[in-house]
């Protein structure tokens, strides 16, 4: 897919930005050409400030992703993931732990093996989020989980495909 998406934009970097931003934000372009998050009208404007493009970037990238067979029925039916207590689990008056991994994106079982790892320390997940490798050169796996743990990096670090491992 985001192969499609750089080669429809290969020559106008800015329409790429624009298109990228709406993937990953899990915005959805409408049939009536306007972007959504959710049931949520996001102004083109506002886009457009955030990304520093004309309004017209903005317009002419949701067009000519509709005109494109397959990137219409991707595009039109994104929904966004929902909250990310990424950030907030790093405060320490939370409470929470987070573990953020690097690892090879074509290596099967890495998030059972992380996760039995975690479970055999008796400390639930509150939630697991994986960055999509087609969207981001190094995807990360972030876990944040209900306690902070502490001194299993080494055993993570064992797991096939892992390359490094933080933990907050």
């Amino acid at each position: 897919m985001w192969n499609d998406i750089q080669k429809l934009f290969s020559k106008n970097p800015k329409k790429l930005k624009v298109a990228r931003t709406i993937l990953e934000l899990g915005l959805c372009i409408g049939d009536d050409k306007k972007i959504y998050c959710g049931q949520i009208e996001i102004p083109y404007s506002k886009i457009k400030h955030a990304l520093g493009v004309d309004r017209r970037v903005v317009i002419d990238t949701a067009q000519k992703i509709l005109e494109n067979e397959q990137l219409r029925k991707i595009f039109t039916k994104i929904k966004p993931a929902g909250p990310s207590f990424q950030e907030i689990a790093k405060q320490p008056e939370f409470g929470f732990g987070v573990v953020e991994i690097l690892a090879e994106p074509k290596k099967v079982g890495i998030i059972a093996q992380v996760t039995a790892i975690i479970a055999q320390e008796g400390v639930s997940i509150r939630q697991i989020l994986a960055d999509d490798p087609e969207l981001f050169p190094e995807p990360k796996l972030t876990i944040i989980t209900a306690a902070p743990i502490t001194n299993i990096t080494e055993k993570f670090l064992k797991v096939d495909g892992v390359n490094s491992v933080k933990i907050y």
